[in-house]
């Protein structure tokens, strides 16, 4: 007697549209064909900007289930998203950012609050840390089914252990690697906006991108997001992620990375320490 044959299980796809200081945006897929499903991570583009590029890869607006947001500072949700009609779409966003998902004209059964680890498609795990950013701090996402795991983290702050204990052993990884240290310095920028790029809350230079690589330990690709354009270049970032080993991709503000399929994790994420000490940024966001 034939034994049936074996299904396989979806795995997960991503191509980067677009990410930089301009806006990002990314495109998480699950299953293949009609029945392909889509997730945005960040919604950093207009939506006309958006659609556009969707169509280029062969999908519709309305294929997208879900968008997970990283946070609201406008490069990460563009304000033009109030005016769309987002009614078949679930935003998901930590509680914390509730004040901001409902400033960024997010309301109603669209928005998707979260405080614990939650599931899209009924299928794909979706799991976080919270981590340093600005005031209201950032999500970070661990995206996971049985044969896929992502790790996907930007706006970092700093390479915290809160990060590599969510996203450790994630099959593919990724992860800002904002700029260069010496190109940060000698910018015309202002000392101020220095000071919170670099100081520990606002974003990760390439050295400490590619230690965060190095002891998050992915299986496979490592993606480098948020390249910024006055104070970093791809062949500088490209140059100190040369030693953790892993296929690196750069992502680019202007266009879209080439589809890369999500490899199977390495290893679960760690636990958490004990005892364990309380976020900066784990108290409840005030009732708007």
């Amino acid at each position: 007697m034939d034994r049936p044959s074996e299904t396989k299980a979806p795995k997960l796809r991503l191509c980067v549209l677009a990410s930089g200081s301009s806006g990002n945006c990314s495109v998480l897929t699950f299953g293949e064909g009609l029945t392909t499903r889509v997730c945005l991570l960040d919604a950093g583009l207009s939506p006309r900007r958006t659609r556009k590029l969707l169509a280029d890869e062969g999908f519709r607006f309305d294929q997208v289930d879900h968008i997970l947001v990283t946070h609201f500072d406008r490069d990460h949700f563009h304000l033009g998203w109030q005016a769309a009609r987002l009614d078949h779409i679930k935003i998901h966003a930590h509680a914390d950012h509730a004040i901001a998902a409902r400033r960024a004209g997010i309301t109603g059964k669209s928005l998707k609050l979260f405080e614990d680890p939650f599931t899209i498609w009924d299928e794909v795990e979706v799991g976080f840390a919270r981590l340093a950013h600005d005031q209201l701090g950032v999500t970070a996402f661990r995206i996971e089914t049985s044969n896929s795991s992502l790790g996907y983290a930007t706006d970092l702050g700093r390479p915290a252990p809160e990060l590599t204990r969510a996203l450790h052993g994630v099959g593919t990884l990724a992860i800002e690697s904002n700029y260069c240290p010496r190109m940060q310095i000698d910018s015309p920028r202002p000392e101020y906006l220095k000071r919170r790029i670099m100081g520990g809350a606002g974003h990760l230079s390439n050295q400490e991108s590619a230690e965060a690589v190095r002891t998050i330990r992915p299986a496979s690709h490592a993606v480098l997001l948020h390249l910024s354009r006055q104070c970093n270049t791809p062949e500088t970032a490209l140059d100190a992620h040369r030693s953790h080993g892993c296929k690196t991709i750069v992502s680019s503000q202007f266009d879209p990375t080439e589809w890369i399929d999500i490899a199977p994790g390495r290893a679960k994420a760690m636990p958490e320490p004990e005892p364990v000490q309380p976020s900066l940024f784990s108290a409840k966001a005030p009732s708007a």
